[in-house]
């Protein structure tokens, strides 16, 4: 890749949520095609990926693959691949811990798990998606620190807990539930896109978006007036997301009619 087009990759995502990402993701791919080898890099949420698929198009020779453990999961790693590349790469150094707890107790929830974690010292790029059910949880991590979760995760709030490793072969693959719903919002500002999707008031909904709750396309979503169009991905912490499929024309009292595919 010429120095040009690097810079250029670089100054679009330069001051953003990818910033970083995509400087590691560039940093990868130069070493790519410096050893005709493979990389592999950390676990990447949607927009990552999307990232990271930008940035290997830019790339003559450089091929891409993504897995995150699991058929349908969210956080996936990516591994870049010459072209060349005459070998086999090991997969993807992928594990899976299974925290379990005392559900009489303590209805422990993804972010709790996820706090535990990180609380030993483990950064959020070495997770990928947790699985949590009434009693137990499924973390998916980089396969260097499945050993050291299990060893140091015997608290997960105030509940004891006890870790061991899982077969990945044994989570079933990811099916959201869906629902379409038809709406007319006053505006496609987004506060009015979060209100219809989610079912809660505007006012609610703009409090939401200034406390950070909201992400568009998997990016802080800023401000409650940003406007939104079809494509546009948007998720609620605890709530899911919602897509918006179609944005139709107007009402006769002036209201834009949308359709929205909300995942659970």
């Amino acid at each position: 890749m010429a120095a040009e087009q690097k810079e250029r990759i670089l100054r679009f995502y330069r001051g953003s949520e990818g910033e970083e990402t995509a400087i590691r993701l560039l940093d990868l791919a130069e070493a790519v095609m410096k050893t005709a080898k493979f990389r592999i890099s950390a676990f990447l949420d949607p927009y990552g990926q999307e990232i990271a698929e930008t940035i290997c198009a830019s790339y003559d020779g450089i091929q891409l693959d993504f897995d995150g453990g699991y058929t349908g999961a969210e956080r996936q790693r990516a591994m870049l691949r010459h072209q060349d590349f005459r070998g086999t790469p090991d997969g993807f150094a992928i594990a899976c811990v299974e925290a379990s707890w005392n559900g009489q107790f303590a209805r422990l929830t993804h972010r709790d798990v996820l706090g535990a974690v990180m609380g030993l010292g483990i950064e959020r790029e070495l997770i990928g998606d947790i699985l949590p059910a009434p009693d137990t949880a499924k973390i998916i991590c980089d396969a260097k620190i499945a050993d050291f979760i299990v060893s140091n995760l015997t608290m997960i709030g105030a509940v004891g807990a006890k870790a061991a490793l899982s077969n990945l072969e044994e989570i079933a693959p990811r099916e959201e539930r869906t629902k379409e719903i038809r709406a007319t919002v006053a505006s496609l500002r987004l506060d009015s896109i979060v209100a219809a999707g989610f079912g809660i008031s505007r006012s609610r909904a703009a409090d939401d978006i200034a406390a950070d709750k909201v992400k568009l396309n998997w990016q802080s979503a800023g401000s409650a007036s940003k406007t939104i169009k079809e494509g546009d991905v948007l998720s609620m912490r605890g709530r899911g997301r919602i897509e918006v499929t179609e944005v139709r024309g107007q009402t006769k009292k002036g209201r834009t009619v949308v359709v929205l595919n909300r995942f659970f």
